[in-house]
């Protein structure tokens, strides 16, 4: 257990770092920052987690500056730190932070896809002293010879979790192959210690790390009132969605989608309804998504309609409901989702759509958060989907024999089976068709979003 400091003064920090915090209006750590900052002052490696909105970023931007505003530096011309997020907004967000803390005392540069690679390496030729980074780019400069890190002082990983669900693996062991040294220290976030791959990537970066975990990933959030609601199809969604946006008390809102498609169609249909609403997704140019994030932010729209590239990091405190239209595949996703809202002790409201398609994730989140989960209803929205019943694998009796393939008629082959018309195990009515017996929308074929 680190020891106890009921202010961040008590941490020893630099005046500086002191000054910035209270123009901040920043005086008393969080858990988080409690336990994490004297390991990593210590000098120790760590494998920390804690909740979303817990204020993890400043538990590893404050003792990273305090390291670089006391000791020397190991190399001239290398850069001495590097912060790398999972995605571009995240890691804006960390460099907007770290600029509010160092001022102009260090050369930053802020190095993301999708942006200008030679700006990029105009920045780099000025020999900057921390790097924010996403795993990718960063590893396109590296494979260009634009930036060495032979002198790395820290390398820190936020949400690292997130960035090996994207696929970052071979980036992240790309970038330790060329920081790897005995006096490098590294830093870990993760949003569970439970993630198998966390930990295996872990194990390659990190050198007897300790260990900070501030409650668990299945935690309740007690700031966030969480309900679920079933929707029979998308008609039906789109139903409860225009009730709740017109009867729930909120300041802004952001709603999740699965898809691009979605988010666009979404958003289109509440413009029409002369909503102040905003789409984002990963389609987008980096410029474009700042510009609507930054709109968002300071309240010119109301809605944000947005896949899981808004799920993680941002802080924006006017969010005072989530809605998850379509439930999100992996279940830790669906704590990042929420935790847009309820921030810095504010509270909020996260309401999930489960659908005959969001069954099976609905189950996993279920699962995630140990605890059976019921559903809410709206008066009169009331619909037919209660959810599907497990599928159960028919078993032969012991002894009898496999009876043969049906060949349909002359041996050409199976005959085509009837389509079914509900999925299977689908409990409750008709389901698939809308309320007054008109066939429902249907959405095309998409992808889910990857960062």
């Amino acid at each position: 257990m680190a020891q106890h400091n009921d202010t961040f003064r008590d941490f020893g920090l630099d005046i500086r770092l002191i000054r910035a915090l209270d123009h901040q209006g920043l005086e008393h750590p969080t858990d988080i920052q409690q336990e994490a900052m004297p390991v990593v002052m210590a000098g120790f490696d760590l494998l920390a987690s804690s909740k979303t909105g817990s204020g993890k970023t400043l538990a590893y931007l404050l003792p990273a500056l305090q390291r670089l505003m006391k000791s020397r530096a190991l190399s001239k011309r290398d850069p001495r730190a590097l912060i790398l997020a999972p995605t571009r907004e995240l890691a804006r967000q960390v460099y907007v932070q770290l600029r509010s803390l160092c001022g102009s005392h260090f050369n930053i540069a802020l190095l993301l896809g999708g942006e200008n690679f030679n700006d990029q390496l105009k920045a780099l030729r000025r020999q900057p002293d921390v790097i924010v980074a996403t795993p990718g780019r960063l590893a396109n400069h590296l494979n260009a010879r634009s930036l060495m890190l032979n002198g790395l002082e820290l390398l820190i990983l936020d949400e690292a979790d997130r960035m090996l669900d994207l696929g970052f693996a071979p980036e992240l062991e790309r970038i330790h192959q060329a920081a790897d040294h005995r006096r490098r220290q590294t830093l870990m976030f993760s949003a569970t210690l439970d993630h198998a791959e966390t930990n295996a990537m872990a194990a390659k970066l990190l050198n007897a790390p300790k260990r900070v975990a501030i409650g668990e990933a299945h935690a309740e959030h007690k700031d966030i009132e969480q309900r679920f609601m079933l929707g029979d199809h998308l008609d039906h969604k789109q139903a409860l969605l225009d009730h709740l946006l017109a009867n729930e008390t909120y300041q802004q809102a952001i709603i999740f989608t699965a898809t691009r498609a979605d988010t666009e169609r979404l958003a289109e249909r509440l413009q029409q309804q002369e909503l102040a609403t905003a789409a984002l997704h990963g389609d987008m140019s980096q410029a474009e998504r700042n510009r609507i994030m930054d709109a968002f932010a300071k309240g010119q729209y109301k809605l944000l309609i947005t896949t899981d590239v808004a799920s993680r990091g941002l802080d924006l405190l006017q969010v005072s409901l989530v809605i998850n239209f379509d439930m999100p595949k992996q279940p830790e996703e669906y704590v990042h989702r929420i935790g847009r809202t309820g921030r810095a002790g504010a509270s909020g409201v996260a309401i999930s759509l489960v659908g005959p398609r969001d069954w099976d994730a609905f189950k996993r989140v279920e699962a995630f958060l140990q605890r059976n989960i019921s559903f809410s209803y709206i008066e009169g929205l009331q619909g037919k989907f209660k959810g599907l019943r497990p599928v159960r694998k028919a078993q032969s009796k012991p002894g009898n024999k496999t009876p043969a393939p049906y060949k349909g008629k002359k041996g050409k082959g199976p005959a085509k089976p009837a389509t079914p018309k509900r999925p299977a195990g689908f409990i409750g009515g008709e389901g698939l068709g809308s309320a007054d017996g008109t066939a429902p929308l249907k959405r095309k074929k998409a992808k889910p979003e990857q960062e």
